[in-house]
């Protein structure tokens, strides 16, 4: 997949600010709540931060696909915003998770952050083009500045834009460093540094992908990945190599630093409670084959994984476009008790 299909040409929307706790959840309630929650004059009183983290929440919302432009909004400069149908089935009343409390949900976020078409091209092609084993902030920056040259398909991002992206990228997944200026909420305020997927190399004190399987990955969001994948960017033939899966820019390997062995454990499990799904050896490459829609499967494992079969899920290609506004009348209810649970966590600690 080359970059100008997989990602959009946007680079340091997100304020210098990298995805805090509850960031995601806000973005979904507050766009449910008020299509306008993001525009208004009072937003900062209303979400209870400042103007750039206003900006910036809304940045990650959209970003991790949660939220979208709301095509009925008068004001195309400045649009209102309207939760996707991926974003409602995550986060609604009644939804996967509605809390954020299982782990589970950080993973697909992620994979959400980097699918088609990513709205985080420093991050896609860190985590799809990058080949250096060990990398520090100069490196990096330099590597995804050479690939969008060699692109050649958009104009050339300022230094200083990439230069924000890479450190919002390290700040998000590479463990904090501890200094005498560093805060506790410094250390503990971002969840996709509990992926483990960047670690500090002991030898040389640079940063490096950590291989193979995770601890914390399930089976079954691996799967729902793989699902997606395949419903984003593969809309003919029903079998695809795993080595695709595990090698092909975009794919569920590179975003999870998983090989194909890896993905052969997960996808089995998968498959053994899903009849829709197959794995399969043909000439000696390991492949896995859907018999109905990849996007309907993919539900079918999330509403497994969560033990929950929210109103109207969605995932893949559709699940990126506006919920059904009378999803979010008849559930006005439900949606009142998340939006005071989301205050009583602001009021707590951290938004």
């Amino acid at each position: 997949m080359r970059l100008a299909d997989a990602a959009e040409e946007v680079f340091a929307r997100h304020e210098t600010f990298h995805p805090r706790y509850g960031w995601f959840r806000k973005a979904y309630t507050t766009a449910a709540a008020n299509e306008r929650g993001f525009t208004a004059e009072d937003a900062p009183v209303e979400i209870g931060v400042g103007k750039n983290m206003v900006r910036s929440i809304k940045f990650w919302g959209l970003a991790a696909k949660i939220i979208t432009k709301d095509p009925d909004s008068v004001n195309k400069r400045s649009p209102d915003m309207i939760p996707t149908r991926f974003g409602h089935s995550l986060f609604g009343p009644d939804g996967w998770d509605p809390y954020m409390e299982d782990p589970g949900t950080v993973w697909l976020l992620h994979w959400m952050l980097l699918a088609r078409r990513s709205m985080l091209p420093v991050w896609w092609l860190t985590f799809n083009e990058l080949h250096a084993v060990n990398f520090d902030d100069e490196l990096l920056a330099g590597a995804v500045t050479a690939q969008i040259e060699a692109a050649g398909t958009w104009s050339m991002p300022h230094h200083s834009a990439v230069e924000k992206d890479v450190s919002a990228l390290l700040r998000t997944y590479a463990p904090a460093e501890r200094t005498s200026r560093t805060s506790f909420d410094d250390l503990l305020d971002c969840p996709m540094r509990e992926l483990g997927l960047i670690v500090r190399s002991a030898a040389t004190s640079n940063h490096r992908f950590v291989l193979g399987r995770k601890p914390t990955l399930p089976d079954e969001i691996v799967g729902a990945a793989v699902l997606d994948y395949l419903s984003r960017c593969r809309q003919n033939g029903h079998t695809i190599t795993l080595a695709h899966l595990a090698n092909e820019p975009g794919s569920p390997g590179r975003a999870f630093r998983l090989g194909e062995q890896d993905l052969h454990s997960a996808l089995g499990r998968v498959a053994r409670k899903q009849p829709a799904m197959e794995l399969l050896t043909t000439s000696g490459a390991q492949q896995i084959a859907w018999k109905t829609a990849a996007a309907e499967i993919a539900i079918d494992v999330l509403n497994d994984y969560y033990d929950i079969q929210p109103e109207a899920p969605a995932i893949g290609l559709d699940s990126d476009k506006p919920v059904d506004r009378d999803l979010l009348l008849e559930r006005s209810e439900a949606l009142s008790e998340l939006l005071e649970a989301n205050e009583r966590l602001r009021k707590g600690a951290r938004v």
